[in-house]
């Protein structure tokens, strides 16, 4: 199969044919359909993910049609159209028994645990725990772009931090992630405040339903301004981005009582973060984690986009070709891309 490959961390990027992947007993193998670019790709060639042994197949987001099925698997066939969430659990660990897949204890995670998906085929373990059956109504772009910045930004939203009807919701960061999370916590009827660097990324928010966005290179306190139009600050706050600042204004601005869900990935200098303690602990604030989302839970995200409460499809910014994808990963870091890039081109 061709596949987009590096040798060594911060190095070109180039494309190789390799042997085929051959599924394992609990496994199975996709013809990849699509695939998405994500920044935390780039993390991942930078070196940032211990997890990662060279040479190396990125890509974690993903949609394509079963090709062959190990033989321990039941539930799957050649010929059914797929997704898989980006953290695969086991389904035998305390983790993955008490229902939590996304912190399983012995994850698969296609693109950096195991080679990943900017191929023509790629492997899936555990395919009985961790694979998704499409709607016939979704197309392979829209199915690859949920793998894992919508499903985190869902989970983020509607699990973590319980978003409702009413509440304010800021948004720090209006990439694949923050978008999202827009327009799930829109659909929740929550008034979303979105806070970004680019005029264009927060026109995209306004469209998406954000009621108020920010241009923090134009605003002298940030946290004052959400304060200023959610009148006390907001219920729910999403650093989107991961980074020093976006994480400490994310718990700043929140109101009394108020959930801070870190969805951006904190890497290299930012991994330790300047938080407001004192804040936390007056105001009774949350700080939670969200990373990835169970497969047994696409059920209702599937359920409200089918109904159109969601439109991932409006997410989806430039559709290139796997030849495409060595300049374009290498990129990531600069956030020139309005919406998000997704691979459907692969020979």
């Amino acid at each position: 199969m061709r596949a987009v490959i590096y040798q060594d961390f911060q190095q070109p990027l180039s494309i190789q044919t390799v042997p085929d992947p051959v599924p394992d007993d609990e496994g199975v193998v996709l013809r990849v359909m699509a695939a998405g670019l994500c920044r935390s790709d780039w993390h991942g060639w930078m070196g940032h993910d211990p997890a990662i042994a060279l040479p190396h197949v990125p890509g974690h987001e993903l949609s394509g049609v079963v090709e062959a099925v190990g033989k321990n698997v039941t539930n799957w066939r050649v010929g059914d159209r797929v997704t898989v969430p980006f953290v695969g659990g086991c389904g035998r660990c305390p983790q993955c028994i008490s229902g939590n897949h996304q912190v399983c204890d012995d994850q698969f995670q296609p693109g950096f645990t195991h080679w990943g998906c900017f191929a023509e085929f790629v492997g899936v373990q555990r395919a009985d725990t961790n694979l998704v059956r499409l709607p016939d109504s979704m197309s392979f772009v829209t199915a690859s772009s949920l793998g894992c910045r919508f499903i985190t930004s869902f989970r983020a939203v509607v699990d973590q931090g319980a978003v409702r009807a009413g509440q304010w919701v800021a948004v720090h960061g209006c990439g694949g992630v923050g978008l999202s999370a827009i327009m799930i916590a829109n659909a929740l009827g929550a008034n979303v405040i979105a806070i970004d660097i680019g005029a264009q990324q927060l026109a995209l928010a306004s469209e998406l339903g954000a009621v108020a966005t920010i241009n923090s290179l134009e605003t002298d306190n940030l946290v004052d301004a959400v304060f200023d139009i959610s009148k006390g600050g907001a219920h729910v706050s999403i650093d989107a981005l991961g980074s020093q600042q976006t994480c400490f204004n994310s718990i700043a601005n929140l109101r009394k009582r108020g959930k801070h869900i870190q969805v951006g990935l904190m890497t290299g200098d930012h991994q330790h973060p300047r938080i407001p303690m004192d804040r936390v602990l007056a105001d009774e604030l949350e700080v939670i984690g969200s990373h990835g989302m169970q497969a047994f839970r696409y059920k209702e995200m599937m359920a409200m986009i089918t109904h159109g409460k969601l439109l991932p499809e409006k997410l989806v910014g430039e559709l290139i070709s796997l030849e495409d994808s060595l300049d374009a990963m290498v990129k990531l870091d600069e956030f020139s891309n309005i919406g998000m890039t997704v691979i459907n081109k692969f020979n």
